[in-house]
C-alpha cells in the first residue's frame, strides 16, 4: 500500500493544483453493463467522470432484460456500442486534459474493454475475456479495494468468481477482502445461486440498491419539484445536450429531457467528493444510503415499518420501488419521497458536476468552472468528545481554483448517526461551533458535513463529514 501512496503523492507534487483536484488515491472500478439505453447514458457520465476513477474495466454483460438472442425490448444492443463510446470520449480528450490530466487516454480504456458473458439470462458457464479480465484484476498484486459495478445482471461477476473458485481456491478468502460489489438491483439470479452461497460468507462488502430507480425511468414521478428542474428539457438541453461535443450529443434523452441513468449512482458513490461514503454504505453520499441486512450485504432503509426485507432476488419483481411508483395518496407519497432522500438530496450537486464537465468537453480551463477544494483546520476527521463539549470547526482555508468566492455551510446529517435525539443547529459560515447533545451517550455517533459551493457556473459543490465519536 505504502507504494502507492508514494506514487499518488509525487503525482500531486508534480500537477499543479490549479489544474487538478488530486486525492491520495483513485478508486479501481470495473463496470459491467447490457447496454439498455439508460447503461448509454449512464456511460456518458461515466467517461465524463473518469478522471476521478482507476478504470480497471468495462464489460459488456447480459441481464433479465437484455441477452443475445431477446427479441423486442429484450433485444440486446451490439457490443461494439462500447467501443464506439470511447471513441466519441477521443474527440474530447484533448479538451477534457486541459481541466485535469487525470482523464484516462482512450487506448488505455479500449485496452480495458471486453466482452462477458452475454449469451442468455445469468449464462456464467462460459469462459468469456470479460469474466477473465475481472479475474485477473482480482487476481493482481495491488491490494487496494476493486469496486464492481452490476449495471446488468451479475453473470460476468459471477463467471470470474468461478474462475477463482475452481483455479484457485486457495486464494479466495484473499480475493473477497479486495472485492466490494455495487448492484443495480440483481438482474439475474447469479447472485442467489452462485455468488451468495460460496462468497458471500467472506463478508464481502456489497450494496444491492433499490433507491438508484429515482434516477432512472420514473424519475418524473418521484422526484421532488424542486430537484426535477436539473432533470427537464430546458436545463438539460441547454447544460448536456447542445454544444457539449460529440460525446454529448449521443447521449440518450426524451425530447429534450432526462431519459434515464439508472445505472449511475454505482459509481457515483465512488467519487472521491469528501462524503466519505466509500468508508461504509451506512454513511451515505452521491450512490445513495444502505443498511446492514446481514454478513456484510446492504440494502435501502425500510420505507416504513409495514415493508418487509426479501429474502431471494431483489428486483423489479418485488422491488419496493415499484411497489411505490403509481402511489399518489398524499401519505404514501410522502413516505415514497423519504424513501429516494438519500439520493436526490444531493441531485442538483450531481447535475451541476455533469454540466461542469460537459463544458470541459469544449471549453478552455479559463472558461469553464472547477470544483472547489475543501481544507479544514482539523488534522481529524474522527473526532471524539464528551457529551455537552464544544467543538470548533474551520474550513476557511478552503480554496476555488478558479477564484470564486465560496459560500459554506455545516450540516448535521443525523440519518447516518446512531445518535437519536435533536438535530444540531446548521451554519452557514466557515467557522462554527458545535456542542455535542448533551443526551448523547458514549459510543453513538455523530455525522456533520462541511459543504463548500463556488459562485461559478454551474455552480459546484465539494464535501467534508466530520464524525464525532462520543466518549465517557
Amino acid at each position: 500500500m505504502k507504494k502507492y501512496l508514494f506514487i499518488s503523492v509525487f503525482i500531486f507534487l508534480l500537477i499543479p493544483q490549479k489544474k487538478a483536484y488530486c486525492q491520495q488515491y483513485k478508486p479501481r472500478v470495473i463496470v459491467t453493463t447490457d447496454g439498455e439505453a439508460d447503461d448509454r447514458a449512464s456511460m456518458v457520465r461515466f467517461l465524463l467522470t473518469s478522471n476521478e476513477f482507476e478504470v480497471e474495466g468495462i464489460i459488456n454483460s447480459s441481464s433479465q432484460f437484455h441477452w443475445v438472442g431477446g427479441e423486442g425490448w429484450h433485444a440486446f444492443h451490439p457490443v461494439t456500442w462500447v467501443k464506439d463510446f470511447i471513441e466519441l470520449y477521443e474527440k474530447v480528450y484533448g479538451n477534457l486534459i486541459l481541466h485535469d490530466p487525470n482523464f484516462p487516454k482512450p487506448e488505455y480504456l479500449l485496452r480495458k474493454w471486453k466482452v462477458g458473458n452475454i449469451d442468455g439470462i445469468g449464462e456464467d458457464d462460459i469462459r468469456t475475456e470479460g469474466a477473465a479480465l475481472i479475474t485477473q484484476v482480482l487476481l493482481d498484486d495491488d491490494p487496494r479495494p476493486v469496486w464492481i459495478q452490476a449495471w446488468g445482471g451479475c453473470n460476468t461477476i459471477s463467471r470470474a468468481l468461478k474462475n477463482i473458485q475452481e483455479d484457485h481456491p486457495e486464494k479466495m478468502e484473499e480475493v473477497a477482502a479486495k472485492i466490494r460489489l455495487f448492484l443495480i438491483w440483481e438482474q439475474d439470479k447469479t447472485y442467489q445461486e452462485y455468488i451468495r452461497p460460496n462468497w458471500e460468507h467472506f463478508n464481502i462488502p456489497t450494496i444491492i440498491s433499490d433507491q438508484f430507480d429515482c434516477m432512472a425511468y420514473i424519475w418524473p414521478k418521484v422526484l421532488p419539484e424542486e430537484v426535477k428542474t436539473f432533470f427537464e428539457a430546458d436545463w438539460m438541453t441547454k447544460n448536456i445536450l447542445k454544444g457539449h461535443g460529440l460525446l454529448c450529443d449521443v447521449y440518450e434523452n426524451n425530447q429534450g429531457a432526462f431519459n434515464a441513468e439508472g445505472d449511475t449512482p454505482s459509481f457515483l458513490y465512488n467519487v472521491p467528493n469528501g462524503l466519505r461514503s466509500m468508508e461504509s454504505p451506512k454513511n451515505g453520499g452521491w450512490g445513495g444510503r444502505y443498511v446492514k441486512v446481514r454478513h456484510n450485504v446492504w440494502m435501502d432503509p425500510l420505507p416504513d415499518s409495514t415493508y418487509k426485507r426479501p429474502t431471494e432476488q431483489w428486483g423489479f419483481h418485488n422491488s419496493w420501488s415499484k411497489k411505490m411508483e403509481h402511489d399518489t395518496d398524499p401519505e404514501k407519497v410522502k413516505i415514497r419521497t423519504n424513501y429516494f432522500k438519500p439520493m436526490w438530496r444531493w441531485l442538483d450537486d450531481v447535475q451541476n458536476d455533469f454540466a461542469a464537465r460537459a463544458d470541459w468537453c469544449v471549453m478552455d480551463y479559463a472558461s469553464a468552472n472547477h470544483h472547489p477544494i475543501v481544507r479544514l483546520e482539523n488534522k481529524s476527521l474522527n473526532i471524539k468528545a464528551k457529551a455537552g463539549s464544544k467543538i470548533k470547526l474551520d474550513a476557511s482555508l478552503s480554496i476555488d481554483p478558479d477564484g470564486d468566492a465560496l459560500s459554506f455551510k455545516w450540516w448535521h446529517y443525523n440519518e447516518a448517526d446512531t445518535y437519536t435525539g435533536k438535530d444540531i443547529q446548521s451554519s452557514n459560515s466557515a467557522k462554527a461551533k458545535i456542542i455535542v447533545p448533551k443526551d448523547a451517550k458514549p459510543g453513538e455517533t455523530i455525522h456533520l458535513i462541511c459543504e463548500v459551493s463556488d459562485s461559478g457556473t454551474p455552480r459546484l459543490t465539494r464535501y467534508q463529514r466530520i464524525i464525532l465519536d462520543v466518549i465517557q
